[in-house]
Order: structure tokens, then C-alpha cells, then sequence
């Protein structure tokens, strides 16, 4: 068996609801000032989600070995039998009494414009979680509360475990210096094509000064792939074509576990991008971060059949 792959990141509920109708039909510009407003939403789904969970969950697709570790409140029984079953070790997603595990509840419209609140709960305390002397091939730090994420990283960094740092939505809460410190202990950054923009912005350097102190920056560009700087050299990963976008919530963690699993069975990093990309694009036809289910099999014949690399085993 493989090395584990240590997952660090929220561990999340997610509550989506429809409203039938538009929002901007009843926000008043004019009355902005004293809002006011509630819609019927007759149609609402329950999702697992947070950046662990969902990372984890696409490792196992791929036969991976995924450590999640995140903290959640004493209503995540479900979510940890559901883990449980799908082969997911749980024994570092620590449960914390007296709160609720993450949630971000989500009010979309027939426009798709959104409205989202997200409580923290159990992530506040992230930090607590140590998983020192963990034995791993590779991990991942994945938005979390900003404590939890510097937390993991530095105890990766001791323990000699490589890792991916993931800023992702905890964009808001790093500035130029939390990103040069973090970046100082990672190995590889992952990021989209905005948050990249920001990283670059934030912290006075370009990706490709960046990659020239890391092993690697992987920014993803949704439709048009993503883009791989090595020691300053740009290397474009062409996308998988998809028949139809359903929905991208939870495409970055696909993207992200696709990378994980090829770097821990020792691939290069172009060929590990190959597979990330094509996790991303299974992901992206599928509504909901956690209801794709193809086979290992699937998985191995998109890859062989787009890119001519193939699965192991």
C-alpha cells in the first residue's frame, strides 16, 4: 500500500437553496439602506463539502490513500459514517463538542447570482488538530481558518512531509507577509487564475519568480486548462473537453486530488497536472463537489485516451 496522503482543510456542510425567481426584482436599490427581504426557496439540497472532504473523496476515486484532517461539531455523524464508507480513514478528523461542524448555506436565483452566509464553528479550532509524526507521501494545506492552515503547515514542515498550499477562499484573510511565510514551508502552490493575480499583487512577485523557489505554481484557467512554472520555465496543460458544465462548486479540490495522487505515485509534475485536469472536468459535469461517480477504470481511460498517460496498476 501507498503512503497516506494527509488532507488538511475544512470539512463542511453545504445547504443549497433555489429561489424561482430574481433577486433583483425585490432588492430595492433605493432602499438598500434598511434591506429586508426573504424568499421562498422550494427546492433545497443538503451537500458534503469543505475543501478535505472533497479533496479526500476524489482520492478515493482514484484508489488513493486520503488522511483528512479537519475539525467538525457533534452533527458530522453522518458525514464521518458516509467517509467511513467509502474507505476514507477519519481518524484525524477530530470532533469537537458543544459546536456545529462548517456550513455555508447558499440562496441562488434563476440568474444563478448568489447569496451565501458561511458559519466557521468547529473549523475555529482547526488549529488544535495536530497530526505530528504522521507518516505521509505527500499533503495538502486547504483553506481553512487562517491559525489551522499555519498550524498544519508548520508541523508538515518539521515532520519533512511535502505539501501543496492551496490558498483558495481563505484569500481574504492572507496578506504579502502571511503568503511569503507560508510559501517559505510549502513545496508546491495551487491556485486559480484570480487568486494567483492576488498572490502576485499581494506579495510583490510573479509566478514566475515564484516557481523558481518552490517546486512548482499550478494555476488553473478553467476552460483553457492550466499553466505549470517550473524553475521559471511555463509549460501549458490543455484542457479536457467537457459536453456540458454543470456545475465548477468543488472543481479546484478534483483538480487538486488529481494533482496529489500522480505526485505521491512519483509522476512528474506535467503528467500529475494531466490527470488533475481531467478530474476537474469529471467534476465539472456533475452538480453538487461530491456526486461524480466514475470508476477507477473511467478515470484511467479519459486520461489514456486524452493525454496517453496511464493509471498504475
Amino acid at each position: 500500500m501507498t503512503k497516506p496522503i494527509v488532507v488538511c482543510g475544512s470539512v463542511a456542510f453545504d445547504t443549497i437553496a433555489v429561489f424561482e425567481g430574481h433577486f433583483k426584482d425585490h432588492i430595492l436599490p433605493d432602499s438598500i439602506h434598511s434591506l429586508s427581504v426573504s424568499f421562498f426557496v422550494p427546492s433545497m439540497r443538503k451537500e458534503y463539502g469543505g475543501c478535505a472532504g472533497n479533496i479526500a473523496y476524489n482520492l478515493r476515486l482514484l484508489g488513493g490513500h486520503p488522511l483528512p484532517v479537519g475539525t467538525v461539531g457533534v452533527d458530522a455523524d453522518d458525514y464521518l459514517q458516509y467517509m467511513q464508507k467509502l474507505g476514507i480513514d477519519t481518524r484525524y478528523v477530530r470532533v469537537m463538542p458543544d459546536m456545529f461542524t462548517p456550513q455555508c448555506f447558499i440562496t441562488t436565483d434563476l440568474d444563478n447570482n448568489q447569496i451565501a452566509s458561511f458559519h466557521p464553528g468547529a473549523m475555529s479550532f482547526s488549529a488544535d488538530n495536530d497530526v505530528s509524526g504522521v507518516e505521509a507521501a505527500w499533503a495538502i494545506v486547504a483553506p481553512d481558518s487562517k491559525e489551522g492552515m499555519f498550524a498544519h503547515a508548520r508541523r508538515l514542515n518539521a515532520g519533512g512531509i511535502p505539501f501543496i498550499f492551496d490558498l483558495g477562499q481563505a484569500m481574504p484573510l492572507f496578506s504579502g507577509e502571511d503568503l511569503n511565510e507560508m510559501l517559505g514551508l510549502a513545496q508546491i502552490l495551487t491556485a486559480n487564475e484570480y487568486e494567483a493575480g492576488v498572490i502576485e499583487q499581494r506579495t510583490g512577485r510573479s509566478l514566475v519568480d515564484l516557481s523558481s523557489r518552490l517546486q512548482a505554481v499550478v494555476v488553473t484557467r478553467g476552460a483553457e486548462g492550466a499553466s505549470l512554472y517550473v524553475h521559471g520555465e511555463h509549460t501549458h496543460i490543455e484542457p479536457f473537453q467537457v459536453d456540458e458544465v454543470v456545475d465548477p462548486t468543488g472543481c479546484g479540490d478534483a483538480h487538486r486530488a488529481g494533482l496529489l495522487y500522480g505526485l505521491s505515485e512519483g509522476w512528474d509534475l506535467r503528467e500529475a497536472c494531466c490527470l488533475a485536469n481531467v478530474m476537474g472536468a469529471i467534476k465539472i459535469s456533475s452538480r453538487g463537489p461530491q456526486n461524480h461517480q466514475p470508476d477507477r477504470h473511467q478515470i484511467g481511460a479519459m486520461l489514456e485516451r486524452h493525454h496517453g498517460i496511464k493509471l498504475p496498476g
